[in-house]
Order: C-alpha cells, then sequence, then structure tokens
C-alpha cells in the first residue's frame, strides 16, 4: 500500500511551478481547460520520469560552478570571434580534424557536462565516448596541434568539473 502511496504522490513543487508556468507561458493561454492541462501536465510528466532518472551527482563546490559558468560564456563569445576570423578569412588554410581526449572523469553527468562545454564552444564538437568512458572524441574546425587542444580541454574544462564534482 505504501508504494501505491508513493506513485500517486504530488511532485515536488519547485518542478510541479516550473512545467506548470512554462506550458502557459509556452501556449498563451489561460482560461480554464488549459490551465487544467498545465496542471495535469505538470504533475504526470515528473512521475513518468522519475523511473529513468539517473541518481544525481552532488555539486561538491557550488561557487566553481558558477565560475566556470562564467568561463564557459567567455569562451563561447571568443570562439565565436575566432570562427568567424577562420571562415571568413582564408578556409582553405583551416586544418579540420578529430581528436580523441582521454578522460579522468568517470560519472556520466560530468562527462555529460564537459560534452556539452566542449559542443557549445563554436568550433568544436563533442561526437562519442567510448564505451568503456575512458575517452571522448572531438572534432575541431582547426587543429594545429592536437596536444594542444587536448591539453587546453583537459585544463579548461575537465579539471574544473573534477573539482565540481569531486571526481
Amino acid at each position: 500500500m505504501k508504494q501505491m502511496n508513493r506513485r500517486f504522490s504530488f511532485p515536488d513543487p519547485f518542478n510541479f511551478t516550473l512545467l506548470f508556468v512554462v506550458w502557459l507561458l509556452l501556449t498563451h493561454q489561460f482560461d480554464f481547460g488549459n490551465i487544467l492541462l498545465a496542471a495535469i501536465l505538470a504533475w504526470l510528466i515528473p512521475l513518468g520520469v522519475s523511473r529513468v532518472r539517473a541518481v544525481s551527482v552532488p555539486i561538491r563546490k557550488p561557487l566553481k560552478m558558477i565560475s566556470f559558468l562564467g568561463l564557459l560564456l567567455v569562451d563561447i563569445i571568443i570562439s565565436n570571434l575566432i570562427v568567424a576570423k577562420q571562415v571568413l578569412g582564408a578556409p582553405e588554410r583551416l586544418q579540420p580534424g578529430f581528436v580523441a581526449i582521454p578522460l579522468d572523469l568517470r560519472k556520466a553527468l560530468p562527462i555529460t557536462m564537459l560534452a556539452s562545454t566542449i559542443s557549445l564552444t563554436p568550433g568544436t564538437v563533442s561526437i562519442e565516448i567510448s564505451k568503456d568512458r575512458k575517452t571522448l572524441y572531438v572534432h575541431a574546425l582547426h587543429v594545429e596541434s592536437e596536444a594542444t587542444l587536448v591539453d587546453r580541454i583537459k585544463y579548461r574544462y575537465e579539471k574544473p568539473l573534477k573539482e565540481i564534482f569531486g571526481c
């Protein structure tokens, strides 16, 4: 009986409110039917994804996360300028390439954040993570030195993520 009670429980108030408000903002309809639908969806969606949701990894250093996001924002802006200059300049001088980044991270969330960070930064995109989670494959628009790119990603992005998640 206890399992059934938990199954039909009310979701986290933050998640419920967030989903409820987002639905209303997306539809721009504030009539009774749409508000009722928003409430039903805001209740059912968290219940539906709770079974497939992975165990979260605790953030050990939240202030480091804020500085990491700031660094990422700056890198995105700078990378946009560099890529624009490369593409508008002499595209035939570009040296695109694939690079294998050896990973020190082992947990899924930090690896996913690293891969997303690389893909968010213009000029690079994460391609694949090896099955053993020891290598991340990256395509770069311009690779002068594989070692330099690997060192930059490991120092600039992986190292702070290791500190943030304590792995």
